[in-house]
């Protein structure tokens, strides 16, 4: 199926991004970094990587409102539209070096999430999705992972770092799952673990205390990769609660039941 022109759009703004990062990733040790908060850094790359999205995006779809991690809020005319983007999610892994980070695009139209991309440039991946469409990675068609028990599942999550807060919270949930699971893994970007599970390489994916901008563009992959989406409440508010658990029905089930046991 040729990618529509939504999809083209958004591409193009990713792909002109990502060769921005990989430029600044290939000299990561003389990026100027600035301090965001504990632990939680800041580059160049990520701010120039945004500025190049909003103008390919604003260009193209003139009046379209924004939701973006660093420059926030951006107010269009038309108020029925609205991108979300994380232009380089997983910064610590890029400035360490390690190539799992990725370029988060969503849109949002009336308040529901009907497209969305995820795209590592590092390793040349791009997952792309649209509401009914399907979802796929550089043109092969994507569906979750199969296994049904927990037992033989390997999930995702995240672990939250020094100065976010909720690590008594999250070693709680932890220690729960790896009694159930056959391994549990952390890559330092939800947007990844998202289109990751999407793509059948984790069984499932559990996390709190993120941002809309870290969930948007994932959540439309996993949906038309067949998967099931929730908040940890078992609720679909996941942009509101910046909380997530998915994978197929089952998987997903068996997790809700797991992080939310007494």
């Amino acid at each position: 199926m040729p990618p529509s022109p939504l999809m083209n759009v958004m591409t193009k703004a990713a792909r002109k991004a990502g060769r921005s990062l990989i430029r600044d990733f290939n000299e990561v040790e003389q990026l100027q970094v600035s301090v965001k908060g504990p632990a939680d850094f800041v580059s160049k790359a990520d701010k120039q990587a945004e500025k190049i999205i909003f103008e390919e995006l604003k260009h193209a779809r003139p009046g379209y409102s924004f939701l973006m991690e660093e420059a926030g809020i951006v107010e269009g005319k038309d108020k029925t539209h609205r991108w979300i983007i994380d232009p380089l999610d997983g910064t610590t892994n890029f400035l360490h070096g390690i190539p799992i980070f990725a370029i988060s695009i969503a849109l949002e139209r009336d308040g529901e999430l009907v497209a969305g991309l995820v795209f590592n440039p590092a390793m040349d991946e791009l997952f792309v999705a649209e509401k009914g469409k399907g979802a796929f990675m550089n043109d092969r068609r994507l569906r979750v992972a199969g296994r049904q028990v927990l037992d033989d599942a390997v999930v995702v999550t995240g672990i939250p770092h020094r100065g976010k807060g909720g690590q008594g919270e999250f070693l709680s949930q932890l220690g729960k799952m790896m009694i159930d699971v056959a391994g549990v893994r952390r890559t330092g970007s939800a947007a990844c673990d998202l289109a990751w599970t999407a793509a059948g390489r984790f069984d499932g994916y559990w996390e709190t205390r993120l941002q809309p901008w870290d969930l948007a563009g994932g959540i439309v992959l996993m949906r038309e990769a067949g998967g099931f989406v929730c908040d940890i409440n078992g609720k679909q508010d996941m942009l509101g609660t910046g909380s997530v658990v998915c994978g197929n029905e089952n998987i997903q089930e068996h997790m809700l039941d797991v992080l939310n046991r007494d």
